[in-house]
């Protein structure tokens, strides 16, 4: 008899992932591709999904049972009310000026929705750029739409940059007034039962009829629920920017953290503009690679490094204007690859401190997933700066994505 599968798609900054795993939660098949048109397109998201979905095993196409999907936290695209995109996504480490006062005067007492980096930032530009007559989706709930052919729905963490209240359960009462409301989603709890696969996709991808579309959640809670963590443990993701999260016993509402509410457990924390993009900036995987190698980490460089991957700061401080510090740059590429680690390392560190202010305590042991992780040097200069016990997860975000899909059916 051949098993039932769940499988999750997490899709990043620079390309998506897929996950299927079995009712025993086992990985059984993973597969991943980059972008074609570059992360803003969503005709990038589109043809990513297609790939992946046409390149699984058709006794995994023939079985799948749930399917949920995760996405970066904060990147919102407008598409017309068939769901087609138009014009680009506004990702999520781009900061929108345009509309201050106006944010300011409909977010009274809500002043972590008056970053330029939220998505009311982002959800205003796009209305002053295409009219009222379209939808306002972030990455995951777009996707999701796709599978279902229904642009209905929004995934409760997805939409709290944009204004979705977790604890009352609704929109601010400034949006009611707004002549834009209709464009917003109307919103579901993560991981419950959306509906089916739309018919005609099921048959052109030759996947199961009867495949159930699971609500999803961010990238970051996706990798929280991979990591499996215990209420006194931290997640750090090392991707192509840095997030650090942690539970904690009631919501926080600043500028720059985010709350979100996954397996009944508050889950705070903030998301840096800098991380490993700015390494690829200098250097390919390969060159990192042998570079570390050479890198002694009980040694500090004299070098003080503000790694942003571009202008602009969202966690542990709220600047966009805020200017990255990539030089001096020393003759040796080694040694100034490890500045750049120990900068992103402090950067890090001033995140655990903010966390730290706001809940009282820093975590016992910090677990690291996302693409950073597998440096054994970066973790030891990590563990030198943050002195805070520091462990891998080697399961992906995709992973913990299907583990949403999964647990609808138990």
């Amino acid at each position: 008899m051949l098993d039932d599968f769940f499988g999750g798609l997490d899709f990043g900054t620079s390309g998506a992932r897929i996950s299927i795993i079995n009712l025993k939660k086992e990985l059984k098949y993973s597969n991943s591709v980059p972008y074609q048109y570059g992360f803003k397109n969503p005709n990038s998201w589109i043809n990513s999904c297609e790939k992946l979905i046409n390149n699984l095993p058709l006794d995994i196409k023939n079985n799948i049972v749930n399917l949920a999907i995760s996405g970066t936290s904060g990147t919102l695209t407008a598409c017309n009310l068939r769901g087609d995109p138009i014009g680009e996504a506004i990702p999520y480490d781009q900061a929108c000026n345009e509309n201050k006062i106006l944010i300011e005067s409909i977010t009274v007492g809500e002043d972590h929705l008056q970053t330029p980096y939220g998505s009311l930032a982002k959800a205003l530009k796009l209305l002053d750029k295409f009219g009222e007559n379209i939808l306002l989706r972030h990455q995951s709930d777009f996707i999701t739409g796709w599978f279902l052919k229904d642009w209905t729905y929004g995934e409760e963490g997805n939409n709290i940059k944009l204004g979705w209240d977790l604890i009352k359960e609704s929109w601010p009462k400034s949006y009611l007034n707004t002549s834009w409301q209709k464009c917003l989603p109307t919103i579901v709890k993560s991981g419950k039962i959306l509906g089916q696969i739309d018919t005609d996709l099921a048959e052109r991808f030759k996947l199961n009829k009867n495949i159930i579309l699971v609500s999803g959640t961010t990238d970051s809670n996706a990798a929280f629920l991979a990591a499996g963590l215990g209420k006194e443990e931290g997640l750090t993701v090392l991707g192509t920017t840095i997030v650090v999260k942690k539970i904690h016993k009631t919501p926080i509402k600043e500028k720059g953290i985010t709350t979100h509410r996954v397996n009944e457990d508050w889950i705070c924390g903030g998301a840096s503009n800098a991380g490993c993009g700015i390494l690829s900036q200098f250097f390919s995987d390969s060159e990192i690679k042998e570079l570390s190698r050479q890198i002694n980490t009980s040694k500090k460089t004299s070098l003080n490094l503000l790694p942003l991957n571009s202008r602009g700061e969202r966690f542990p401080v709220n600047n966009p204007f805020l200017e990255p510090i990539l030089s001096p740059r020393p003759v040796s590429d080694s040694l100034y690859l490890q500045a750049l680690f120990e900068g992103l390392a402090r950067i890090e560190l001033k995140g655990w401190e903010k966390l730290y202010e706001l809940t009282g305590s820093f975590p016992k042991r910090i677990v690291t997933t996302g693409g950073g992780s597998k440096n054994p040097q970066w973790r030891a200069i990590r563990e030198r700066i943050i002195n805070i016990p520091i462990a891998s997860c080697k399961k992906t975000t995709s992973f913990g994505t299907a583990l949403l899909a999964i647990n609808t059916n138990q």
